[in-house]
């Protein structure tokens, strides 16, 4: 999800400039991911309308079918058994008369509230009319539906669209949908500018403003997109998490997705204080939200780019990709509630056979390649230590080139150095290192990372502290080295290929 005037300089382009654009480049599947979702060809961004369904994942998400940057937005569609491999399906749902198909989300009808049948699959997405936008009215994003009752194979659009008009608010977009029992409505939360806008519906049709949330509250870098709400159980208790993703501003540079903790009487969210958290502090992650209708799982995607570059990335015939499928959880670190990601149990079903080093104490530079047996770009390492220390985890190849991930015990920060790992020079703003705070005050950690040709995730301390970013290496990172100026020594090493297998069957899940 992105403005025109944003991306593109201010230039209100139509559908035919758009099309007119340079040669696709030489293809580089040494940068195409193993097990991270990416369209076969053109353009993508946020991840859309993901909803579970009659045992598979549905993901629509933003993409361009004409070109490989962004362009007048259309659905796209993917579905899994298992969130790990994806099938990409026919477009879902294309520009009209009211405009491009900007972000939103999807829900389960049980009850037919709508009137579209019952079970029936619908769509609550923004459209957004860049001939509006012309009149610099600011009423040019708005909300409509779009309905399937074959399983989300085909899509119809609602005749009486926008079901939610636009009162003069120039970012106006990104409705995530979820039915609140307890108020028995459909609740929408929507970005609307520098603030989160809350809503109820009976049907879906018929919108009536509940509050508004976040004027003076949490990072506001940039326009508030892309947000969601959800609860989540911490000791017997029920706490509401309200996602809302920042461009820019970020804790890196760019884009990134910031959270709070609180409470939702079914009108109001109250958070548990200002401060101001994230989801992910890699350079990397961006527009994440949550599946609708997976029981008590909570499950996030991401799109794995950020706004600084996302256009510009050296990677053909498409460019961008999600991050792994993450579940969702609550952790308190003194008198702080934070949320944790973890990697989703599916993934294990990708796990080849692990080659694991136990007690391991490195101060000058240790080449493990042999020992752990990599041999490839795509995969996990996870280490354990009682007692974290400075590290460098080094992971280069033949070319010389190095993705460092380590600690600054000093600093308290994790950090993801790819300022010497491969390609750079396509933006000034793709830049070298990150950092992160380390939120655990644990004296050991366990750290688990996810490669996959073209990028790496961190998930420290069971999921306190995540880490997502990408780079560009010539030839795959498969040698493997540690380094600690200071010393440290590790329980356990584990490297485990990570290898296409025959997908597993969903579970069944309630639906609502």
């Amino acid at each position: 999800m992105k403005k025109l005037l944003a991306l593109l300089s201010g230039a209100l382009l139509t559908t035919t400039s758009f099309a007119q654009q340079a040669a696709v480049p030489p293809a580089t599947p040494q940068y195409r991911p193993a097990y991270h979702f990416t369209p076969t060809a053109h353009w993508m961004n946020d991840p859309n309308g993901m909803v579970y369904y009659q045992g598979t994942y549905h993901l629509f998400f933003q993409y361009y079918p004409q070109g490989m940057v962004w362009g007048p937005m259309h659905w796209g569609h993917a579905t899994s058994p298992d969130m790990v491999r994806w099938q990409e399906q026919p477009i879902a749902l294309a520009p009209d008369s009211l405009g491009y198909i900007f972000s939103g989300s999807a829900v389960v009808d049980a009850d037919n509230t709508a009137g579209f049948g019952k079970n029936a699959l619908v769509a609550i997405f923004t459209h957004h009319s860049p001939e509006e936008e012309k009149k610099g009215q600011n009423k040019h994003q708005y909300q409509s539906l779009a309905y399937s009752l074959d399983a989300g194979k085909t899509w119809t659009k609602y005749a009486g669209n926008p079901v939610l008009p636009n009162p003069g608010i120039v970012d106006f977009r990104d409705p995530k949908v979820s039915w609140n029992e307890p108020a028995k409505q459909w609740v929408m939360t929507l970005a609307t500018k520098d603030r989160i806008t809350f809503y109820s519906s009976p049907n879906l049709k018929e919108w009536t403003k509940l509050s508004e949330f976040g004027e003076k509250l949490g990072a506001h870098g940039g326009v508030w997109e892309c947000p969601d709400l959800f609860p989540l159980m911490l000791n017997g208790k029920t706490y509401w998490v309200l996602i809302v993703n920042l461009n820019p501003g970020g804790p890196n540079g760019g884009s990134a997705t910031q959270y709070f903790v609180g409470q939702f009487d079914g009108k109001t969210f109250t958070p548990l204080n200002a401060n101001t958290k994230w989801a992910d502090y890699g350079p990397d992650e961006y527009a994440g939200v949550t599946w609708n209708n997976t029981g008590n799982r909570r499950l996030f995607l991401g799109w794995m780019s950020n706004w600084e570059y996302a256009n510009q990335v050296p990677t053909s015939p498409w460019r961008s990709a999600t991050t792994i499928p993450r579940e969702l959880g609550l952790r308190q670190v003194g008198s702080e509630i934070y949320l944790t990601s973890q990697p989703v149990s599916e993934l294990r079903t990708l796990a080849g056979k692990a080659t694991t080093l136990q007690n391991i104490t490195v101060k000058a530079p240790t080449d493990l390649t042999a020992r752990l047996n990599s041999t490839t770009d795509k995969h996990r390492l996870t280490l354990s230590t009682k007692q974290l220390n400075d590290f460098e985890l080094v992971l280069g190849n033949v070319a010389g080139e190095e993705l460092i991930v380590g600690y600054d015990k000093a600093a308290k920060q994790y950090f993801i150095d790819r300022s010497k790992a491969g390609k750079n020079n396509f933006s000034p703003k793709f830049t070298g290192r990150a950092t992160a705070p380390r939120l655990s005050t644990a004296a050991g950690t366990e750290l688990t990372l996810y490669l996959d040709a073209a990028s790496v995730e961190l998930f420290a301390d069971q999921g306190l502290t995540v880490m997502t970013s990408i780079f560009f290496a010539s030839k795959p990172l498969t040698s493997i080295k540690l380094r600690s100026a200071q010393g440290s020594t590790w329980q356990q090493l584990s490297n485990t290929p990570l290898v296409a297998k025959p997908a597993s069957k969903a579970p069944t899940l309630g639906q609502r």
